[in-house]
């Protein structure tokens, strides 16, 4: 029998670097949800383009690669107020609103595109009202200024020769504004919403009809991001984020079912209503997010800036290199 070969107490480098390999090897063999987990608080709504993410967590995907994600249902009107309290880490929102909060000091910086719309986003208009020309004095319910219901609302109506000024706008959340609609409530001549609320307008045709939608005009284009701080010190964490988005997006591919029905659970509704609303939207893919950051993105947001600074919502510019970083889309 050999003898058992001590380790010389006057090298002690030599143990701490036997316990540095025991600790490396048990790491190597434990698997990542055993590991210690990096909490991540995120801020989003019930937006169907954001719902892989709430698949992501109910799924267990974002655990298994390491991750202890909450989700937070924020309104996208104070969604950078919850950033910048240290409240959430990260959010989904559209590409123009993190503009917004960079322009208004909220440092953050996207890092994979969620979705595109594909007629998920529209405005809603009493049956008497036959083209934009005839919005002019009317009274269109929207989110605040910096929503993406509001600059969708402002961006349909520069294409089509008015401004914020030709119209009235009451502020209302995107649930609350198809539902007073389709109800005859509040004096209301249009209503901007989005999916899965657009549909509650889709459904009662008396009520109203769809004057346009992102098929019309495709704007509305979301993307996921955190603040500098929590990238720098947890890259690791910010590439299992994406990389779990990619994942769901696979879990929706293989099993639409299960996936329909937990995202919509989210939202109240069937996996069946669920398919429905999401027809509507194109989540976007590893391969697609390399095509957009390319020159899409670039494209997009320099014409969505002059547009927020047109409007007054943003006195500033931020330098647009500075809020993207793709890095972990590889």
């Amino acid at each position: 029998m050999k003898p058992f070969r001590r380790l010389s107490l006057r090298r002690p480098g030599a143990l701490a670097a036997a316990s540095a390999a025991l600790v490396a090897a048990a790491l190597a063999t434990t698997p990542a949800h055993a590991q210690q987990e990096t909490k991540v608080a995120i801020g989003m709504s019930g937006w169907t383009g954001f719902a892989p993410l709430t698949l992501a967590k109910e799924a267990g995907i974002f655990k298994k690669n390491g991750l202890d994600v909450t989700i937070k249902k924020i309104p996208q009107a104070s969604r950078h107020l919850a950033i910048a309290s240290g409240d959430i880490q990260c959010a989904a929102t559209t590409v123009e609103t993190w503009v917004v909060w960079n322009a208004n000091g909220v440092a953050t910086k996207q890092l994979f595109q969620l979705d595109k719309s594909f007629g998920a986003d529209g405005m809603a208009v009493r049956g008497d009202i036959k083209s934009f020309a005839d919005l002019k004095g009317k009274t269109i319910a929207a989110s605040a200024p910096g929503t993406a219901p509001y600059f969708t609302m402002a961006w349909m109506l520069k294409k089509n020769g008015l401004s914020l000024k030709d119209v009235k706008v009451v502020n209302m959340e995107p649930g609350p504004a198809a539902q007073a609609f389709v109800a005859g409530q509040s004096g209301l001549d249009a209503a901007m919403t989005y999916e899965p609320f657009l549909s509650t307008v889709r459904d009662k045709p008396e009520a109203g009809r769809i004057i346009a939608t992102t098929l019309d005009y495709p704007m509305v284009m979301d993307t996921f991001g955190c603040t500098p701080q929590f990238i720098a010190g947890n890259e690791r964490a910010v590439k299992a984020l994406a990389d779990s988005y990619f994942e769901a997006l696979e879990m929706i591919k293989a099993d639409p079912a299960k996936a329909n029905a937990i995202m919509g659970a989210d939202v109240k509704q069937s996996a069946e209503a669920f398919a429905k609303s999401s027809s509507y939207l194109r989540w976007q893919d590893r391969a697609a997010n390399q095509r957009f950051f390319a020159g899409e993105w670039q494209q997009f947001t320099k014409e969505a800036t002059d547009l927020l600074l047109e409007l007054g919502i943003i006195k500033q510019a931020p330098d647009l290199n500075s809020i993207i970083d793709t890095r972990f889309l590889k």
